[in-house]
């Protein structure tokens, strides 16, 4: 099935928005001021390493909302965007020295007469970080 969303018409499988977000130790730091989660395992490699973590790990919800801005353009009106949810499958590892890339391709799973879903598929270092990340969009 295809249906028509603003100008453009879209089907199953079509990749509606794509890209990659560079995370460094910076982008934590910046993430808990904003966010106020101050969690040490998301900036020291020592308590990280203490609590049996592999490294430092990017906020989940700092992921979780990268994932879904990468459908802005897109969706145009935020208030399109009816739902949204995911799975927490991998955490994001951020190094000290190289940071961490999070990939994410946004993919048209299913279309309605008056919606559509959007299947996120978000990667990092080769592993799918969020599973089930879905985002249901109200036509335009």
């Amino acid at each position: 099935m295809s249906a028509s969303t603003g100008s453009a018409t879209i089907s199953v499988g079509d990749v509606v928005a794509e890209r990659t977000v560079h995370l460094t130790r910076e982008s934590l730091v910046r993430y808990a001021g904003a966010s106020g989660d101050f969690n040490q395992i998301h900036w020291s490699d020592v308590v990280a390493e203490r609590v049996g973590l592999p490294g430092v790990l990017a906020h989940g919800m700092l992921t979780m909302g990268l994932a879904v801005t990468t459908l802005d353009t897109w969706v145009g009106d935020p208030r399109r965007v009816l739902e949204y949810g995911v799975r927490f499958t991998k955490p994001v590892l951020v190094d000290q020295e190289t940071g961490a890339d999070v990939q994410v391709v946004a993919r048209v799973g299913a279309v309605s007469d008056d919606e559509a879903r959007i299947d996120l598929t978000v990667t990092s270092a080769d592993q799918t970080v969020l599973g089930k990340a879905q985002v249901r969009v109200a036509h335009a």
